[in-house]
């Protein structure tokens, strides 16, 4: 993978027509947003993930996670390969901590009688 060295930008940043097309659906980013945080300083997936929530609604990037990569690409002018991995996560959800208790104390159960046994 190559370095890639954050430099202040000299020109300003210039809109495209196609701006305002939506990329990622779930979180409603458009590409001149990504276009913007790569201008700003992101220069990975996870930077502007971070930045915009792209990849992190309801399909978890299944849907934008190769626009946003190919737009990251083409205005950092580097080949995909050099932007990094994307690191998948697990999605969280709230649990009550009730919940929690009863699948401890049903597992404590089941092991206590086996062990009894």
């Amino acid at each position: 993978m190559s370095v890639m060295i954050r430099r202040k930008n000299d020109s300003p940043f210039a809109p495209q027509p196609d701006d305002g097309m939506t990329v990622c659906r779930c979180e409603e980013v458009t590409k001149g947003e990504i276009r913007r945080a790569v201008y700003d300083g992101a220069r990975t997936f996870g930077e502007v993930k971070r930045r915009l929530r792209t990849g992190m609604g309801l399909c978890q990037g299944q849907t934008c996670q190769r626009l946003v990569l190919a737009i990251i690409s083409r205005e950092l002018g580097k080949s995909v390969g050099d932007l990094g991995k994307v690191t998948g996560r697990m999605p969280v959800r709230p649990v009550l901590m009730e919940e929690l208790s009863r699948s401890g104390v049903e597992g404590m159960e089941s092991e206590g009688a086996e062990h009894h046994e």
